[in-house]
């Protein structure tokens, strides 16, 4: 099962947007509907989820657009398209790591 996680800050105001996107992205790829939420600055965030701004979501423990953890701040570009990530972006990570996993005989 792939791990999806959902980094966002209280303030920032893309975090609605993100999570439609990665709602419709897990929908797309025919995936449930289940990830994990992170809100930045929570002393219970597991290290994974650390030194990203907000909205990120990662896959498997990596970040949708390839971005790596660095300095939290509270909003985030994106290469295709302002503040949050399409679609398209979530879809093609939740395939690659799909693809990267182990397959049974």
């Amino acid at each position: 099962m792939l791990v999806v996680d959902f980094i966002y800050d209280d303030d920032c105001p893309n975090v609605e947007a993100a999570r439609r996107n990665l709602r419709d992205a897990l929908l797309t790829c025919n995936l449930p509907e289940r990830w994990t939420e992170h809100r930045i600055g929570d002393p219970g965030v597991p290290a994974r989820a650390r030194g990203f701004g907000s909205p990120t979501i990662l896959v498997d423990g990596k970040d949708v657009a390839g971005a790596e953890a660095s300095a939290e701040r509270c909003c985030r570009v994106y290469p295709t398209g302002g503040g949050v990530p399409s679609v398209e972006l979530i879809c093609a990570a939740l395939e690659r790591a799909n693809d990267s996993r182990p397959r049974s005989a």
